[in-house]
C-alpha cells in the first residue's frame, strides 16, 4: 500500500487541533521555505509534478509561475473549498480533520507568489468543515503564524473566509472570483487569466484545497521524493471519493498510479452483495462514464484522458447491474440544467432540453431520434461557451448514450409499444 500523506493522522480525535498538527511535524515546511527563496519554493513544486487536484489537473508550479514579474500589484491566493461537483467529498475531509494542512500550505505558497492576502471560498452546505477551519484559522493566527511578521521571517499573510450560497458554477475559478467579489457568480472571459486579472482585478492564484494541502510535504520531503509517488507526469498520492454499489464507500487515499480495478476492488471491498459491476464514473459527475470492461486504467490524469474520460475531482461513482443508465442520465442532466448559470445560450437552453428528452425516455415516452438528438445538441455546444461547465455536461450526455445505446432503445422501444 503507497505510503499515506493526507489522512496519516484522520484516525486521532483531536487531527484538527494546532496541538496535534505541530506534534505531528506540522509546520516545519514552514520553517523550511522562510529559508529558501520565492523562485525555489516554487521550482521544488514544479518538480514535483503537483497536478492541480479540483478537476483540470494543472501543473501547479507552472501556475504559479503565471504571476506577471516585477508586478507591485496586489496578489491574492484564492482557496477552491467550494467542492460542488456531484460524487465528490474529499476536501471536506481535509478541511475537518486536517485544517492546519491547508493553513500551512497557503503560507507556503503565498510566500512564492508574493500574495499577503488569501481567502478561503468554502461550499455554504459544509457547515461544520467551514467550522473547524474557522477554529483553525483563529489558532494560527494566535501562536503567530498569521498575521504581521509571522515567526520573525519579515514576512506578513492574513486568511479570510468567505462561504459561498451552493451554487455549483461557482466551483469554476472565474465564477468563484465574481462571487468573491460580491457579484453574481458568473463566470469570465479568458484571457485574461486569473494570475493576470483576477480577484478585485488583481493578479491571483485560484488552488484547490487538496492541492495546497500538498505542499508542506512537498517542501519538507522533496519533490523527488513526492514525485516518486505518482506516475512519470503526476506525483503524489490523492484521496479518492468512492461513492455508489461498493462494499465499503468513503475516502480512499492511494497513488496516482493505482489502477481503478484496484481501487474498487482492493480498496472498496468490490460490488456490494456480490452484484456485477456495471459502469463506473471515475472522477465526478462530469467524467465520461466508463464500462466494467474499462477498469484497468491509472487513476492519473493523462490514464483516464487516454481512455476518453477525465480524473477531474476524483469522485469515484459505481453502479451495479441494478443501475438504469437512463435515470442515471437523466438525474445528471437535471442536475446540470438547474445548475447552469444562463449566461450562454448554448448551456443555457442545451441543458434544458437534454434534460427533457433524457426524462421523456425514461417516462416511456421517448422516440428514437432523442438519442442522436442529444449527442448532437451536446456536441455542438462544446467549446462555444465563457467556462468549461457545459464541457463538463457534454461528457457524461453523450458517453452515457453512446455507451449504453441499446439499453435507451429498449426503455424507448417498450415505451412506444405499451
Amino acid at each position: 500500500m503507497a505510503e499515506t500523506i493526507f489522512t496519516r493522522n484522520f484516525h486521532l480525535a483531536d487531527s484538527h487541533t494546532l496541538e496535534r498538527y505541530r506534534a505531528t511535524g506540522g509546520y516545519t515546511a514552514l520553517d523550511k521555505a522562510f529559508r529558501m527563496e520565492p523562485a525555489a519554493i516554487t521550482e521544488e513544486v514544479k518538480k514535483s509534478n503537483l497536478r492541480g487536484l479540483g478537476g483540470a489537473a494543472f501543473p501547479t508550479g507552472v501556475k504559479w509561475g503565471f504571476i506577471p514579474k516585477g508586478s507591485t500589484a496586489p496578489k491574492y491566493l484564492v482557496i477552491n473549498a467550494d467542492e460542488g461537483e456531484p460524487g465528490t467529498f474529499k476536501d471536506r475531509y481535509l478541511m475537518e480533520r486536517d485544517p492546519h494542512a491547508l493553513i500551512e500550505g497557503m503560507i507556503i505558497a503565498a510566500r512564492a507568489i508574493d500574495s499577503h492576502l488569501g481567502f478561503i471560498y468554502i461550499r455554504g452546505e459544509y457547515v461544520q468543515p467551514w467550522r473547524v477551519v474557522s477554529a483553525a484559522v483563529r489558532e494560527a493566527y494566535g501562536a503567530g503564524y498569521l498575521g504581521k511578521n509571522i515567526k520573525g521571517s519579515g514576512f506578513d499573510f492574513d486568511i479570510v473566509i468567505h462561504r459561498g450560497a451552493g451554487a455549483y458554477i461557482c466551483g469554476e475559478e472565474t465564477g468563484l472570483l465574481s462571487s468573491l467579489e460580491g457579484k453574481k457568480g458568473w463566470p469570465k472571459i479568458k484571457p485574461p487569466f486569473p494570475a493576470v486579472k483576477g480577484a478585485f482585478g488583481h493578479p491571483t492564484i485560484v488552488n484547490n484545497v487538496e492541492t495546497i494541502a500538498s505542499v508542506p510535504h512537498i517542501i519538507n520531503r522533496g519533490a523527488e521524493w513526492f514525485a516518486g509517488l505518482g506516475t512519470r507526469t503526476q506525483g503524489g498520492t490523492r484521496l479518492y471519493s468512492v461513492s455508489g454499489h461498493v462494499a465499503k464507500p468513503g475516502v480512499v487515499e492511494a497513488s496516482v498510479s493505482i489502477t481503478l480495478r484496484s481501487l474498487i476492488y482492493d480498496h472498496c471491498g468490490g460490488i456490494a452483495g456480490g452484484r456485477k459491476l456495471k459502469a463506473v464514473v471515475p472522477g465526478g459527475s462530469s467524467a465520461p462514464i466508463l464500462t466494467a470492461d474499462e477498469i484497468d486504467v491509472t487513476m492519473d490524469a493523462d490514464g483516464l484522458k487516454n481512455v476518453g474520460s477525465m480524473i477531474g475531482s476524483a469522485g469515484v461513482i459505481v453502479m451495479d447491474e441494478t443501475v438504469s443508465i437512463p435515470e442515471a442520465l437523466m438525474v445528471v442532466a437535471r442536475f446540470y440544467a438547474h445548475e447552469s448559470c444562463g449566461q450562454c445560450t448554448p448551456c443555457r437552453e442545451s441543458t434544458g432540453w437534454i434534460y427533457k428528452m433524457s426524462r421523456r425516455i425514461v417516462e416511456g415516452k421517448g422516440r428514437k431520434e432523442d438519442l442522436d438528438t442529444i449527442i448532437d445538441v451536446a456536441k455542438r455546444g462544446a467549446g462555444t461557451t465563457i467556462c468549461a461547465f457545459y464541457d463538463g455536461a457534454v461528457g457524461p450526455y453523450v458517453s452515457y448514450i453512446e455507451k449504453f445505446r441499446e439499453e435507451f432503445e429498449a426503455l424507448v422501444r417498450s415505451g412506444t409499444s405499451a
